[in-house]
């Protein structure tokens, strides 16, 4: 879809950017540049350890498709302190705050207590600004809830739920053993809580057509969710995918075709959200396909390009959405 044209004047007003970003969100907030460190609690996934199913999403690597770069096997005070240390070698002086990411598998799936103690690496640390959880819609129990209801009134908080797709069909396809009613159920128990929501979207998966993207689009932009992660269906090593791809099961679509499904969604997405990801970021040495994915740069230069071409913005193309629809 096409959103309505911006006036020439508006679109100057985006700060030249054609949506709105989630890192200078953090600056405007805090008042200076914000770096995320991610972490590996050294949790499973209800989907894995046969709480829900087995295997995992068929997508996902062994290593739960963390970008975090020390052992899981490190503490994680020290894994926080490897990050810090990592970015600032690259940044200098101006990588002095940090989002703690717990990022690795289902970062809610243990008893509270365990959580509490998993959490006391960012929450603690002077230096840590904020947490971001990235979870499942079906583990956030009440209890679960309460604890980071409790943490939202102390630090800045993000739960970052996988919705992946708006359709059960693709859902069961990739083994995601969790269904659309528990993520809408997820996301409206949580909001009101003091928590910032982000979810997130695979567009390209296996069976999803470009109106089923799209819808997945519109139900998030129902939902009010305060953030967004958008992805391309990466092939990774060691995954499910990698064998059904390998033997010409799976379709990857092109950098371009990414680069349309891509403004369609940003246009459907009201400009309040933010968008935290337009791009996936696999290990180098794990992608299989598609190669474009390599150059994240290119990708997103290409997006804003074509948000530029079409005269639109993100929400330019907002249409009044329930959630109940779905």
């Amino acid at each position: 879809m096409v959103g309505c044209p911006l006036p020439v004047r508006a679109m100057a007003s985006v700060d030249l950017l054609p949506y709105n970003l989630f890192s200078r969100h953090l600056q405007e907030r805090f008042g200076e540049k914000i770096f995320k460190v991610t972490l590996d609690a050294g949790f499973d996934c209800p989907n894995r350890d046969g709480t829900r199913a087995r295997g995992g999403c068929t997508f996902c690597d062994a290593s739960g498709s963390s970008a975090q770069v020390s052992p899981p096997a490190t503490p994680l005070d020290e894994q926080l302190r490897l990050g810090m240390a990592g970015w600032q070698r690259k940044f200098g002086e101006k990588a002095r705050k940090f989002i703690a990411y717990y990022q690795a598998f289902t970062n809610t799936h243990a008893p509270v207590d365990r959580l509490r103690e998993v959490y006391r690496a960012g929450m603690e640390h002077p230096d840590c600004i904020g947490i971001a959880i990235g979870t499942r819609p079906d583990c956030v129990g009440e209890p679960v809830l309460e604890l980071l209801a409790e943490m939202a009134s102390r630090k800045y908080l993000w739960v970052e739920y996988g919705l992946q797709s708006a359709h059960d069909q693709t859902l069961a396809r990739i083994n995601r053993a969790h269904t659309v009613a528990e993520f809408v159920d997820a996301v409206r128990r949580t909001r009101g809580r003091g928590i910032e929501v982000c979810a997130h979207l695979i567009h390209g998966l296996p069976g999803d057509t470009p109106a089923m993207m799209l819808q997945s689009v519109d139900l998030l932009a129902s939902l009010g969710v305060e953030g967004v992660k958008i992805h391309s269906l990466h092939i990774v090593k060691g995954s499910v995918m990698a064998g059904q791809y390998l033997r010409g099961e799976i379709p990857l679509m092109s950098r371009t075709e990414y680069v349309q499904w891509v403004c369609d969604s940003l246009e459907r997405l009201p400009w309040q959200i933010k968008i935290h990801r337009l791009t996936g970021d696999a290990l180098p040495h794990l992608l299989i396909a598609p190669e474009w994915s390599r150059h994240k740069l290119a990708v997103l230069g290409a997006i804003q390009q074509e948000m530029r071409r079409r005269g639109t913005r993100q929400g330019s193309g907002v249409r009044s959405l329930t959630p109940d629809t779905y």
